[in-house]
């Protein structure tokens, strides 16, 4: 397996006031699918992505990414576990203001180990024409596709997506969903969607609902719905 999670907990607070985010999960993930995580707020869903993306660290527990032992790893090992396997994608774009789109991407690129193409990346996200706009003359599902974008310039592993659509009306969510699919199917990257929308769990290829930091599903989907397809 791709992902392996076994018995992962995280606590936060002592005593009366201790509360487990995650508490005994298991999960596990093939390579190359696209995973969607369910789950109200406070089940552990963010909690979960700060573990596989190396943010925070688990209290007990086993966490395995592509082969590498995640949970224990030394701040430093960490650091580089991010920089060389994991894409972040947030609600919130985080685009420098001041840099135009294909700037903000060369960022990344420029400290990865092995980009892509730049053209390449650009063309796949349906972007090559705003590459010497600034953020603020995009709209909001296209700075969601130049986040896309600058997660996936390194080349990444793992890309790890949360509310990526919290923020986009239901047209931009479908165009953005629609192009995180088609960079899963043109370079085999693994994902994870974390999100509140139910109607996205049809597009992938499993599903795992999250409930008091607890894995309470894991389902694969037999019959895919196309992202341009999903009733958002």
């Amino acid at each position: 397996m791709f992902i392996e999670l076994k018995n992962a907990v995280k606590r936060y607070g002592k005593g009366e006031t201790e509360v487990y985010a995650l508490d005994h999960a298991k999960l596990s993930l093939e390579q190359g699918k696209i995973c969607v995580i369910l789950g109200p707020s406070g089940s552990g869903k963010s909690t979960l992505l700060n573990m596989l993306g190396g943010l925070d660290t688990l209290d007990e527990g086993e966490l395995t990414v592509a082969g590498r032992k995640v949970a224990g790893l030394s701040q430093d090992k960490r650091t580089r576990y991010r920089k060389e396997d994991v894409g972040f994608v947030f609600q919130f774009y985080n685009l420098i203001p001041d840099l135009t789109v294909e700037e903000n991407i060369e960022v990344v690129a420029d400290i990865s180990q092995q980009p892509l193409s730049m053209d390449e990346v650009l063309k796949a996200l349906d972007i090559e024409k705003y590459r010497h706009r600034f953020p603020k003359e995009l709209s909001g599902g296209q700075q969601q596709r130049v986040a896309i974008a600058r997660a996936m310039i390194k080349n990444p592993k793992l890309l790890l997506c949360d509310e990526l659509t919290g923020a986009l009306d239901t047209r931009s969510s479908r165009q953005v969903l629609k192009f995180v699919e088609k960079m899963n199917r043109q370079f085999g990257t693994t994902i994870l969607i974390i999100t509140h929308n139910e109607a996205i769990a049809d597009m992938a290829d499993q599903v795992i609902r999250l409930r008091d930091g607890q894995v309470v599903e894991s389902r694969n989907n037999e019959q895919k719905t196309a992202a341009e397809n999903l009733a958002l």
